[in-house]
């Protein structure tokens, strides 16, 4: 139950940054995707149904917030939780450099994914400034990471979860 309040209350503050942040700048590929972020956390270091039930709330929530198509960000944030969970199984060592990675690699395949999925494979290969801020907006993104997981380890240490790999 902790590990459920404990990501609630991450997603609630990323998607309140991540919404509130855009009207406050122009630019929006300088705002890393913590969604993303918290997904890694949890396919690294979190096994079982709860964190991929977990996951997928937090994408149904960003879809929710978002106005895009439903189930659209849920589907892309559990694909990332699950593709970071068969890496964490794979590694004998999941550390920051290996979470930032995946994170650069999510942000990626999330947007790319988005856009695929809402207008075809035609509007990937024809924009190409649309490319250079979504490789911005991974880089910012795996920059992100590990302050993110080291406020998320902080935070587990606080509530006496386990901050490393566990199978629930």
């Amino acid at each position: 139950m902790r590990l459920v309040l404990l990501f609630a209350a991450f997603a609630l503050l990323g998607l309140a940054f991540e919404s509130a942040v855009p009207q406050l700048i122009s630019f929006h590929s300088v705002i890393p995707n913590l969604i993303v972020i918290l997904a890694v956390d949890l396919g690294l270091r979190h096994h079982g149904v709860m964190p991929a039930l977990l996951a997928f709330a937090m994408g149904y929530a960003t879809d929710a917030l978002s106005g895009s198509t439903p189930g659209l960000n849920a589907f892309m944030v559990t694909l990332v939780y699950l593709v970071s969970y068969e890496i964490s199984t794979r590694l004998l060592v999941t550390n920051a450099a290996v979470g930032a990675t995946v994170v650069f690699f999510g942000v990626l395949a999330t947007a790319m994914g988005s856009i695929v999925i809402t207008a075809g494979f035609p509007a990937l290969f024809g924009a190409g400034r649309t490319m250079l801020a979504l490789l911005l907006q991974a880089a910012i993104s795996a920059l992100a990471a590990p302050l993110v997981f080291a406020l998320l380890a902080g935070t587990k240490r606080l509530t006496r979860l386990p901050a490393g790999p566990v199978r629930e």
